[in-house]
């Protein structure tokens, strides 16, 4: 597994523009790193079987969070992001699209992003980009719609509130 992460970690080093180019025999787009580490059928069956969340969870759950698949992971890694790393005084909220063919509800279609299909992300970074906190759009907030609020305002309030300590 550690080999699966790091594989997958390092292709957002070294961007191809399919998956099986990682592992090509062509002299100019060559890098052995990939076939030496995990062959390209292991790495694809890992990548098929790959859940986070068990199947059978109770559908009540289901019905509230869009993201119940991945909301686990998701906190983990929200956690992890404000946990080790105190951000400088200078903060910003950017909005990214992170690149998503599948199929879900909440996937947007922006013509003006060079990833045009994928999920749309608010990021709270700091003035080395490093992100602090995150929140997936899932669709249109009811809550925020009753309570005759924008969505920039409570997007800008929940990332850098989100009860968490900011500064050392």
């Amino acid at each position: 597994m550690f080999a699966f992460l790091a594989l997958t970690l390092q292709m957002g080093h070294t961007l191809q523009g399919r998956l099986e180019v990682y592992w090509t025999k062509m002299e100019q787009l060559c890098c052995p790193f990939y076939g030496q580490t995990m062959a390209r059928a292991r790495y694809y069956h890992i990548l098929r079987l790959l859940h986070f969340m068990e199947n059978n969870k109770n559908r009540v759950d289901r019905t509230d969070d869009r993201l119940w698949k991945l909301r686990d992971l998701f906190e983990i890694i929200r956690t992890n992001f404000s946990k080790f790393y105190n951000p400088f005084e200078h903060l910003a909220i950017d909005e990214v699209i992170a690149k998503f063919k599948g199929r879900v509800v909440f996937k947007q279609y922006i013509p003006k992003k060079c990833k045009r299909f994928g999920i749309k992300m608010f990021k709270l970074c700091d003035s080395t980009g490093y992100t602090y906190d995150m929140n997936a759009y899932l669709g249109k907030d009811r809550q925020r719609a009753e309570q005759h609020l924008t969505a920039t305002h409570t997007t800008a309030t929940n990332l850098t509130r989100g009860g968490r300590r900011i500064w050392a």
